[in-house]
């Protein structure tokens, strides 16, 4: 696949997982500085990652919400609980992937990312 189709599929992905006005929001802030990282971002994470066929959607969502928890990325968690919203996962099955990450990214994390959730949860 061409560096241009990776990055088309990447952001038909990108736009179906986060939604248009996130990446709108982001694709408005690029500069000079920050656009190859944007490219980068929408050819390999949404372009080669998300589009592989062995994990669903739901799954991958709940594999970046558990390792954005164990980092403590808590802008980005927000972000990939709505993903994870979208993606077909209910707040049900949210609340087990923290309660999961409890045990192995500690207490301390799930708490803060309860604390994420719930406020993405009450918009």
């Amino acid at each position: 696949m061409s560096r241009e189709s990776r990055r088309d599929e990447g952001m038909r992905v990108r736009r179906e997982v986060l939604g248009d006005g996130h990446v709108d929001r982001a694709i408005e802030r690029t500069t000079p500085l920050t656009e190859d990282f944007q490219d980068f971002i929408t050819r390999y994470a949404w372009g080669e990652i998300w589009t592989r066929p062995g994990l669903d959607r739901k799954t991958r969502s709940a594999i970046t919400m558990t390792a954005l928890i164990a980092l403590g990325h808590h802008d980005e968690l927000a972000m990939h609980v709505r993903a994870a919203l979208r993606n077909g996962l209910t707040p049900e099955e949210i609340k087990e992937v923290i309660l999961q990450s409890a045990i192995y990214c500690g207490v301390p994390a799930a708490n803060s990312a309860f604390a994420v959730a719930q406020g993405v949860l009450e918009e």
